[in-house]
C-alpha cells in the first residue's frame, strides 16, 4: 500500500489519479475534505483507504507500506499563522520522516521553489548543507519547507537512521486539473479562464523595474502531469535520494501563458495592464527557472510538456468542460 497525504489536494489527486491509471488501487489517503467541494478530486478515484488526520498515527502503527508521498501541507504563500505552519509543514513532516526511517519505508515530500527567496542565489538544487542555508525564502510558506529541507540534509549529513529512500520535491509554478479549491493559489490560467472564455480581458500586473516589460515576468510553468510524472518515477527508482528542482527549466512570461490559454479558446489575446499593489512590490518574483541537472544526473530522462501544449490539455480536457474534474 501507498500512503499519499494530501492527497484530496491538487498535486495529490493528481499523483492519485495517475497511479489509479497506472493499475495501483492499493493507496491510503491521509488529508480533510471540508465543505469547499474538495472531495470531488477523488470522486472518480479508487482508494484503499481514507485516513483523517486526527486518525493518522494510530493507523500508521505497526503498519508496512510501500511508500509514503508526503504531500500535505498548508501551501498558501500568503499564510501568516506561523504556528500553525510549524506544526503541519515541519514537525509532521520530521514525524513522518522519523516513521519512515523506523519503519524502513520510502519518503517522497513536497519541498518547494518558494525556498529560492527572490532568487539572487539562482536555482541550482544543490542540496548541500552550505547552499541550502544561502537561500533566504521571502514568505512563511518558504520558510517552514526550507527548514524542514535544511533538517533531512542535516540528518543525512550526520549518517543519523534515514528512510531507505528520501527525495524532497522543490515544485516550481505547476498548474492542471483539480486546482479548483485553492482559491488565490490557483494557476493564472485557472483563474482566469471564465472571463477569457466570455470575451473579457485579462489584467495582468505592470512591470516596475527597469528593462523588463508589463506582463513579461516569468515563471517555470510545468502541466501537472510532468510535476506527477517525477513522483511516479521515483517511486520506480528507489536508489535515488535528494532534493531536485520539479520545473522544465525554461522560464515563460505570464504574457505567454494567457496568450496560450486564448489560443487554446481559438481567440485573440486581450489583454490589459494594470499597477502592481505596492504591498507586494518589494517581494515580488520577477523571474524563476528550475535548473534540472540534478535530476537528469540522477537519471531522469524525459522531456518537458512545451508550455502551449500544456495550456492547450488543461483548457480543451478540463477547463472548458462541464466537468473540469481529473
Amino acid at each position: 500500500m501507498l500512503l499519499v497525504t494530501g492527497g484530496a489536494g491538487f498535486i495529490g489527486s493528481n499523483v492519485v489519479a495517475i497511479l489509479n491509471e497506472a493499475g495501483r488501487a492499493d493507496i491510503a489517503v491521509n488529508d480533510t475534505l471540508g465543505g469547499d467541494g474538495k472531495w470531488r478530486n477523488l470522486a472518480g478515484r479508487e482508494l484503499a483507504d481514507f485516513v483523517p488526520p486526527a486518525d493518522l498515527w494510530r493507523w500508521l502503527d505497526g503498519r508496512k507500506l510501500d511508500a509514503v508521498i508526503h504531500l500535505g501541507a498548508i501551501s498558501s504563500t500568503m499564510a501568516t499563522d506561523a504556528d500553525a505552519l510549524m506544526e503541519n509543514n515541519f514537525r509532521l513532516s520530521l514525524r513522518l520522516f522519523d516513521w519512515c526511517a523506523s519503519a524502513r519505508t520510502p519518503f517522497i515530500y513536497a519541498s518547494s521553489a518558494a525556498t529560492y527567496g527572490d532568487g539572487r542565489e539562482g536555482y541550482s538544487d544543490d542540496w548541500s548543507n552550505g547552499a541550502l542555508k544561502r537561500l533566504k525564502p521571502m514568505n512563511l510558506y518558504g520558510w517552514s519547507k526550507q527548514l524542514f529541507d535544511l533538517a533531512v540534509v542535516e540528518r543525512a549529513s550526520r549518517k543519523d537512521k534515514l528512510p531507505p529512500q528520501w527525495a524532497g520535491l522543490k515544485f516550481f509554478n505547476v498548474f492542471g486539473p483539480n486546482e479548483y479549491h485553492k482559491g488565490e493559489m490557483m494557476s493564472l490560467v485557472c483563474k482566469r479562464f471564465d472571463e477569457a472564455k466570455a470575451g473579457k480581458p485579462i489584467r495582468l500586473f505592470k512591470s516596475h523595474r527597469p528593462g523588463i516589460a508589463d506582463g513579461e515576468q516569468k515563471r517555470d510553468f510545468i502541466y501537472v502531469d510532468d510535476a506527477i510524472a517525477v513522483v511516479r518515477w521515483l517511486i520506480e527508482t528507489p536508489a535515488v535520494s535528494g532534493i531536485f528542482n520539479v520545473g522544465t527549466g525554461v522560464a515563460r512570461s505570464f504574457k505567454d501563458l494567457m496568450t496560450a490559454m486564448f489560443s487554446a479558446l481559438g481567440r485573440q489575446p486581450v489583454l490589459d495592464y494594470i499597477d502592481m499593489p505596492a504591498s507586494i512590490r518589494d517581494s515580488y518574483q520577477y523571474f524563476t527557472q528550475a535548473e534540472t541537472k540534478n535530476l537528469r544526473r540522477a537519471g531522469y530522462n524525459a522531456d518537458f510538456t512545451a508550455l502551449e501544449e500544456g495550456v492547450k490539455r488543461y483548457v480543451n480536457c478540463y477547463l472548458d468542460r462541464a466537468d473540469r474534474y481529473r
